[in-house]
């Protein structure tokens, strides 16, 4: 068996990608973009000769010599972002596989699913697709706004020209400043390949007739050999890990978890338990600086340590239990009321709010919590939601009561929508809009407003011309979350006077929770990365821990020792046994076919032949 983690992921918005070789299949987990890339292209035009003064001051630059280029860069500016149509950063090393090669896709979340398009219509491509049908729905719909905001932007500013690439030449890159040639070819030089420009809607709809839907714990059975399983990772409507029965040991995939949600199911970790081998790739557990911190800053120490075991392992469980089933919700809760409680700041002072959050669990829940907000303080301001898919997406979270948490779905059996926005949809104090432009929006348009819209990249989509609009006015502000490239996402936006609150939601489990959960779970081998080594203790532990970098591969040792067979009763009835001289041994000899069906190895009755010989 054979590891290979391809990405580390960027949290919620770019899971992480990784190969499993099991049992002679390739199994490929997740295939999103790297979005937050494309805060390197300028999505607005600035002034031409503005912009031709800068090409040469820059091309002087790459003309002097290395002690000069040596020295300490310029500040950046909006002209030094790339001025061309769009590119799609995907995953660096998967596009270096043969797509012939991979025989099964699994899909955690509707983010790890933007990048699926890029790999079904590769040539070769053949593998089954395996997603949860909320997720599969929510991908669509995600992945079709993404090229509905791309053709936008191609209407606007012009579809591109012959050798519009030009970026793309070293020669070229080589005048970019370091921050953004860093997100180009990354820091080794070795990511030019992995741009690509974006999928066409038929691409989307080709790639969505290849896909499997399963409901959580459905069973897929994959070529008689591995049996495959979803179970809710309550991250968000709709994601899961992922069980891989086969003869040869139970994997689990664990993706970013998160055990108690407002919005989607609960976090089954039950699900998990007697995995042979766990692969631990919730990565945000190791990147959250406040995860870290809270740790480190623990109190008790002692509860979390797997060798610190009590008298009664019971009872260790129990404790162990309880510490999983904290309301990390509580958290999440004050964040969203703070929220509405600057917006409804920004909207008495005569400002509007601008949120472009693409996590649909926190979109649906902002919207029920400053809609209270402006009811509270009674004041009447519109609250639009603009999106290509936003009237069919607020519509089908509305009928998935399976893929939510038990409080929604008790709203539903109490005759209650599951969502406030159905009934503010209703009262016509949220609106629903295709585009910025169309014409019931100019009609209904007036400031102050709040506006949910895309794209979070500051990129694509009504983000970008309501915050040009906006920019200027001190009393509005900007709702996003904290990203890698913020600085570089609000450059072409400077000088900027209106009010950025960033936000971060949770997007996995807290360090805390790990250990307690890893010995509910007790897996033979846990495949763990290597950025976790100093929190995970290695001494006094039955597990054996493997720890995993990118662009490297993990060879796994065996899971079982001994292999199982189902023999059929038929057959071993007329088993003739003989026991061995001086031996505890009784041995038969037998003929039958040997079958492999449901990943369990069969041997039943053979007709047409002989079965037993003496």
């Amino acid at each position: 068996m054979k590891f290979t983690s391809l990405s580390e992921g960027k949290g919620f918005y770019a899971p992480p990608c990784q190969i499993l070789d099991i049992c002679g299949f390739r199994v490929l987990f997740d295939c999103p973009l790297d979005l937050s890339a494309l805060s390197i292209f300028s999505p607005v035009c600035v002034d031409e000769e503005e912009f031709k003064v800068s090409l040469r001051d820059d091309f002087k630059d790459s003309e002097c010599s290395d002690k000069k280029r040596q020295k300490v860069e310029k500040p950046l500016d909006a002209s030094n972002l790339i001025h061309s149509e769009p590119y799609y950063k995907t995953v660096n090393d998967l596009h270096l596989w043969n797509a012939s090669f991979i025989d099964i896709v699994v899909i955690s979340s509707y983010m790890g699913m933007l990048g699926l398009p890029f790999l079904t219509r590769k040539q070769g491509f053949s593998a089954k697709i395996y997603a949860t049908e909320a997720t599969t729905r929510l991908g669509k719909l995600m992945m079709e706004d993404l090229v509905a905001m791309h053709a936008e932007f191609r209407q606007l500013y012009g579809p591109e020209e012959s050798g519009s690439t030009q970026w793309m030449k070293w020669e070229e890159l080589d005048m970019l400043p370091s921050v953004i040639k860093d997100i180009v070819i990354g820091k080794d030089g070795t990511e030019l390949g992995s741009w690509m420009s974006l999928y066409s809607v038929a691409d989307v709809m080709d790639c969505m007739q290849k896909v499997q839907t399963l409901k959580y714990a459905e069973e897929a059975c994959y070529n008689g050999t591995l049996l495959i399983k979803a179970f809710s990772s309550g991250l968000d409507i709709g994601t899961c890990n992922w069980t891989i029965s086969s003869p040869k040991g139970t994997v689990s995939y664990l993706s970013s978890s998160c055990f108690i949600s407002s919005t989607a199911m609960d976090f089954d970790y039950h699900a998990l338990k007697g995995s042979d081998m766990i692969i631990y790739s919730d990565f945000s557990t190791w990147k959250a600086e406040n995860n870290v911190d809270d740790y480190i800053s623990c109190s008790a120490p002692s509860t979390y340590q797997l060798s610190d075991l009590s008298n009664s392992e019971n009872d260790w469980k129990v404790r162990a239990e309880s510490l999983l089933k904290l309301d990390d919700g509580v958290e999440e809760v004050e964040k969203l009321g703070f929220l509405g409680s600057c917006s409804i700041d920004s909207i008495k002072a005569g400002g509007s709010v601008i949120i472009p959050i693409g996590r649909l669990g926190v979109i649906l829940q902002l919207l029920e919590q400053i809609a209270h907000s402006l009811e509270v303080s009674n004041i009447k301001a519109p609250i639009f939601v603009i999106s290509s898919v936003a009237d069919e997406l607020l519509a089908y979270t509305n009928i998935i009561p399976e893929w939510l948490c038990k409080q929604r779905q008790e709203m539903m059996y109490s005759g209650h929508s599951l969502f406030g926005h159905v009934d503010l949809l209703k009262d016509k104090r949220i609106q629903l809009f295709p585009t910025l432009h169309s014409l019931e929006l100019l009609k209904s348009w007036e400031e102050p407003c709040i506006v949910f819209c895309p794209h979070w990249s500051l990129r694509l989509g009504p983000a970008v011309h309501l915050l040009q609009r906006w920019c200027g006015d001190p009393n509005s502000l900007l709702i996003m979350e904290n990203a890698e490239y913020t600085d570089l996402a609000l450059l072409p936006f400077k000088p900027m006077r209106i009010k950025v609150l960033q936000c971060s939601f949770l997007s996995g489990m807290k360090l805390e929770k790990v250990q307690p959960l890893l010995h509910i779970l007790q897996p033979k081998v846990l495949t763990i990365p290597e950025i976790s080594r100093q929190f995970i203790p290695t001494s006094n532990t039955s597990m054996s821990l493997k720890y995993f970098s990118g662009k490297e591969t993990l060879w796994i040792p065996k899971l079982k020792t001994t292999s199982e067979l189902d023999i059929a009763t038929d057959l071993t009835l007329q088993l003739q046994w003989k026991k061995l001289k001086h031996k505890e041994t009784s041995i038969a000899r037998l003929k039958g076919q040997l079958l492999l069906e449901h990943g369990k190895q069969r041997l039943v009755f053979q007709n047409d032949q002989e079965n037993v010989f003496d």
